[in-house]
């Protein structure tokens, strides 16, 4: 990133009055150790406290300091109107999530903006990588509700390269964020930082973890409630459902390979009466180039243009993975007709399922990878 681009701190803030009125003038001392144009957008749901007031004031006396209220509709709601108001009226080139309640450091907004800087599009300031701290008075209740949301999400949703899904203090680029449908986030609370770490994901994106201590709120209330949680799980849920489909296409592809593969088995041994371990491999080589099209270009197509890789090394990289495949598919072949006298048809069969799981997880995490750009 360039030296004068703009970054917008999006605060949501309900009943916060005493939090953001200390917040705001600690935020503006720490922006003067930052080299980008600063600013702060605080997104109010009507606080019947006077939180809006106590911003307007503040606005009288700082160009940088804005504001938008609405209605309570969680979490979630108030980071994609900020999102687009930083983007539509404030012209961000990058924005930041940030908790009002001081949970998260204002000293560490300047590290998380540097890896920006490095050229990384999606910071995430975690609690869980080394280095990160959780509050040490935090009871039992909460320390596993944090902890197991974050590897529910992990291994539910599918994220499994990032250790804090749930954290709610983020850097994130704007040319990032335009990518991302963001009236298709259903999510209302807290679930709204899984889905949105999803599609930043799903897009490819150059994803860092820097350690932050979370710090325990001191004023105000914790707005968690069992609403949020039972969300989280459900989008959760949601997600893997939406990935499913990747593996629901590679089954039908797979299947559209065993036709191949049979039918070039069948013409090779019953019409040209080839040796029935010669016809096998063959078989398998000839799936194996109809189904790297077909994935190619309709299971993974949305991934091509976050993978790296050209078309023929992909080729390759499917290849490998196909000949142990082969090995996998021809060892079963060979025991179930040698040993247990199977029909060979059968055989070949069961040999090219046992195959195809391995196929469809080492070819997402590695063929059409796009996981790798997330670091610690």
């Amino acid at each position: 990133m360039l030296n004068d681009v703009k970054v917008v701190i999006i605060n949501p803030t309900y009943n916060e009055k005493e939090n953001i009125s200390r917040l705001i003038p600690i935020l503006q001392e720490e922006f003067k150790k930052i080299s980008h144009e600063m600013h702060i957008l605080v997104v109010d749901d009507n606080s019947p406290d006077g939180t809006a007031e106590i911003v307007k004031d503040l606005m009288k006396v700082s160009s940088n300091i804005h504001l938008i209220t609405g209605q309570k509709q969680g979490l979630g709601a108030a980071y994609i109107r900020g999102m687009i108001y930083a983007m539509e009226k404030l012209g961000a080139d990058a924005v930041m999530e940030m908790d009002a309640d001081f949970s998260h450091k204002p000293e560490d907004v300047k590290r998380l903006i540097a890896e920006l800087d490095k050229g990384f599009d999606f910071v995430i300031g975690s609690r869980y990588v080394p280095g990160g701290t959780i509050p040490r008075e935090w009871g039992f209740f909460r320390r596993m509700n944090s902890k197991f949301g974050n590897i529910f999400a992990r291994f539910v949703a599918g994220l499994y390269h990032v250790h804090d899904c749930t954290a709610g203090f983020r850097a994130i680029k704007t040319d990032l964020l335009k990518k991302f449908d963001l009236g298709s986030i259903r999510a209302q609370g807290y679930s709204f930082q899984m889905n949105l770490l999803y599609q930043a994901v799903n897009h490819g994106a150059k994803v860092k973890e820097v350690p932050v201590d979370f710090i325990d709120r001191k004023m105000g209330q914790s707005k968690l409630g069992l609403s949020d949680i039972a969300e989280f799980m459900l989008n959760a849920w949601m997600i893997r459902f939406e990935r499913s489909e990747t593996f629901l296409k590679f089954a039908i592809v797979g299947s559209s390979g065993v036709l191949v593969n049979l039918g070039v088995l069948w013409f090779l041994h019953d019409v040209l009466k080839t040796s029935d371990l010669i016809a096998s491999p063959f078989a398998v080589e000839a799936s194996i180039f109809s189904n790297f099209v077909l994935n190619n270009y309709w299971t993974f197509g949305g991934r091509n243009r976050y993978v790296t890789d050209r078309f023929f090394k992909k080729f390759v990289k499917f290849n490998l993975v196909s000949l142990t495949a082969l090995v996998i598919t021809f060892s079963i072949f060979y025991i179930l007709t040698r040993f247990f006298g199977v029909y060979y048809l059968l055989a070949q069969m069961g040999g090219i399922a046992l195959a195809m799981f391995w196929n469809y997880f080492v070819n997402l995490n590695w063929t059409w990878n796009i996981k790798s750009n997330i670091k610690e």
